[in-house]
């Protein structure tokens, strides 16, 4: 009896794999007909025909169009329902809050952005982005369920956990159960994860289907990197990986926000940057910033690399101080990593060519001839909805890639399905 128990259960187990791997060829587009998932699969076409119509009856597949002949009697195309649900996502920024509704495979249909203070802590900052949330979907036209939700924080996460780690710019966050609050809410599986992985993943989707190892360096009110590793996200151990904001700059006694001394973030960033244009005016230094730094309107880090791209020469001194700063750091990183790409984004790499040259040059000179042999340096697109494409990104991911298994019977995912019962919280 145990032995058969054993064949039917190893039998059941070969129906599961295969059955997700048909969902998931369909789903990726590495294969669309049946034919197609037959030499994929090397599954017969019998086996094929009933895969199909497995996933097609729990509501993952539908059949379309027919497909061009290869000789014969043209075959049937098949077509993921990314339409059956949608994906949430909430991008936290230092200044702002950036809410979105995505599909199952990943565009965005609908989206919010407020300006906001992350120093106001978490449950005023994520009672706004649950409110935003709420707008977005009662607002949408058609009523799908959402099956997933993404939060990026400007700050390190312990994934695992959902928590918020000693984030420097981010005063009363420590610890705080992000995680929990939004699955209270919305009653859906939710990811939290460093805005800049964030960005690192929006990357790696709009690149498509390249291999890549790549860095994804953000300078705006704070630093921080994300890792791409042939495409897998590098968190690190305790998700602390990336956070270049906080290494020391050599000869530097400026006290930084962690309150350690000499952080590049306390030299570099968005806010040292404002710091140091206020200095400067207030000692009599001519510039364009003058306006905004007497309280004729609102010098913020964009307006810093505004100027400078206009001309200003205070303005071109300090972000180009700032690109020095930052390629120095990358510099180490590419003696490290090796990355083939490394794409700069945030607040003050709008300055353009003014920031990304220095950074260029500095990595360059610094970093050794083999690693930067084939380097691309590039700024990233600017798109205001990068972050939420990349939430949605991360979401599909954990779906998907990770936790589908767990949850595919039921024909959509929940909090206690989607959850490792080797790691979930007693």
């Amino acid at each position: 009896m145990a032995i058969e128990s054993s064949l039917r259960f190893a039998a059941q187990s070969d129906i599961m794999t295969s059955l997700l791997a048909v969902v998931n060829l369909v789903r990726t587009g590495q294969a669309t007909t049946r034919p197609e998932i037959g030499r994929a699969t090397g599954l017969g076409r019998g086996v094929v025909t009933q895969r199909v119509d497995q996933a097609i009856r729990l509501g993952y597949l539908e059949d379309g169009d027919f497909a061009p002949s290869t000789g014969g009697r043209s075959p049937r195309s098949l077509r993921f329902r990314s339409e059956q649900g949608r994906l949430l996502v909430i991008a936290l920024g230092a200044l702002h809050i950036r809410v979105g509704l995505a599909s199952l495979d990943g565009r965005i249909e609908d989206g919010l952005h407020r300006l906001w203070d992350i120093t106001r802590g978490p449950v005023a900052t994520l009672r706004e982005a649950v409110s935003m949330a709420g707008e977005l979907i009662a607002r949408a036209d058609e009523d799908r369920p959402v099956w997933g939700c993404a939060v990026g924080v400007p700050g390190p996460v312990d994934f695992s956990t959902g928590c918020p780690v000693a984030p420097p710019i981010m005063p009363g966050w420590n610890g705080f159960d992000v995680r929990r609050q939004i699955e209270e809410r919305f009653g859906v599986p939710v990811w939290v994860d460093n805005d800049v992985n964030l960005l690192a993943l929006s990357e790696r989707s709009r690149r498509g289907g390249q291999r890549l190892d790549l860095i994804f360096c953000k300078v705006g009110t704070g630093i921080g990197a994300g890792f791409l590793s042939q495409s897998n996200l590098h968190r690190g151990a305790n998700g602390a990986a990336g956070d270049i904001g906080h290494e020391r700059v050599a000869g530097s006694t400026t006290v930084c926000r962690c309150g350690k001394t000499g952080c590049l973030e306390a030299e570099a960033s968005g806010w040292a940057l404002v710091r140091d244009a206020e200095h400067a005016v207030s000692e009599g230094r001519p510039t364009s910033l003058s306006d905004a730094v007497q309280g004729l309107g609102a010098l913020t880090p964009e307006a810093v690399a505004l100027a400078a791209t206009n001309g200003d020469a205070l303005a071109i001194e300090l972000v180009q101080r700032s690109a020095r700063l930052v390629g120095e750091s990358l510099a180490g990183l590419v003696n490290m990593f090796n990355p083939g790409v490394i794409v700069v984004g945030g607040a003050v790499s709008s300055a353009g060519e003014i920031f990304l040259a220095e950074v260029r040059q500095r990595v360059y000179e610094l970093s050794l001839p083999l690693a930067t042999r084939d380097l691309v340096l590039v700024r990233s697109v600017g798109d205001e909805r990068e972050p939420l494409r990349g939430g949605a990104e991360m979401v599909r991911e954990q779906l998907f890639d990770v936790t589908f298994p767990r949850w595919f019977a039921d024909g959509r995912p929940t909090i206690e399905g989607v959850r490792d019962p080797e790691t979930a919280p007693l």
